[in-house]
This record gives C-alpha cells, structure tokens and sequence, in this order.
C-alpha cells in the first residue's frame, strides 16, 4: 500500500534516497567506487518517479561518495527542473545521529528536502525518524533498504526540531529502471 505526499501545507517532507547499486572496482577507494551498470538503469527510474509522485526536493543533500554523486547526477536529470544540491562529507559513513545534526540545518523556507546517502544510516535514520510506526511499508522498509529506494517522511515543525520518532513514513519505492517495487 502506497501512501502519497503529506498533505498538511505547513508539514515539511523529507526524502532519503539511498544511493543506486555500486560497482566495486579493485583499485577503487570506497569513496570513489562508481555506480555498476544496473545503478546507472536504477538512478534514472528513481528520478522519473519522485517526479510522478510528486516528490520534487526544493533542497538535495547529497553525499561526496561517487556513487551517491552519479545517482543524484542521473536521478536529477529526470526531473525537469533544476533543483539546489549541497555535496556534503559528513552524510559519507555518517550514523542517523549525525545525519538528522545535518538535517536540522536545512534552511526554514525548504518545504522538501532530498537526502542521497548510504546504508545502513539511510534505513536506521528511516527507522529512528519514524519512531517504529506500524504499517506495510515500513515494515517492508526495515526488512531491506535497498539500493535506488527511497522513503518519504513527513513531518510538522521546522528542520531544527526533526528528531527520533517525530516522522511518520508516508511511502516506500524501491526504483528499478526494468521495474518498479512500491510499498
């Protein structure tokens, strides 16, 4: 079951994208390992469907890592419009804890703010946020975050008072570029 956007229109959305499948050359460090094929056909799709989801960032928060560059790059492209990105080191490596620290200074006018980050920060901060709500997807989401998928949280309040259990999550997709997994 698919929920759609949050619908309170002083409610503030956030969108975790974990980054799409990487490839994982030998002389690569780990910060520059480049998407894999598939990652390259999964990023578009992710991109396509926050478009027809409505989920559009005003802001995109994206980690340094490579991969999580090449997706944002691919995903972006889907979009058609162009939308302000921060490439930010801390999100690489980074525990829900320091990624919400991040978060809280997403400036106020951002309605949505895009996050593209790695596991297993993306899923335990998806987890934290939620507080461990009941329902479908995210049950569906705890079991696996996969890579290209994303969950959409809504909450009321500005940035700086996002914290543990303060989101509900509004919906899970796991995008694929042969196929799409919604929840």
């Amino acid at each position: 079951m698919e929920s759609g956007p949050v619908n309170e229109p002083d409610a503030a959305r956030l969108v975790l994208l974990r980054h799409a499948k990487s490839a994982w050359p030998p002389d690569a460090a780990d910060h520059e390992r480049p998407l894999a094929p598939r990652g390259r056909r999964d990023a578009p799709a992710a991109g396509r469907l926050l478009r027809e989801t409505g989920c559009v960032p005003d802001l995109v928060i994206c980690s340094t890592a490579r991969r999580a560059r090449e997706t944002w790059d691919l995903a972006a492209e889907q979009l058609g419009v162009e939308v302000p990105v921060r490439y930010d080191e801390r999100v690489y490596g980074a525990d829900p804890a320091e990624l919400i620290d991040v978060l809280r200074q997403v400036p106020a006018g951002v309605g949505t703010a895009l996050l593209v980050g790695h596991n297993p920060g993306m899923e335990d901060l998806a987890a934290g946020l939620t507080g461990g709500a009941e329902g479908d997807a995210l049950v569906r989401m705890t079991e696996k975050f996969p890579t290209s998928a994303y969950a959409v949280l809504g909450f009321a309040g500005g940035w700086p008072a996002l914290a543990p259990g303060s989101a509900r999550l509004t919906a899970f997709v796991v995008a694929r570029g042969d196929r799409t997994g919604r929840a």
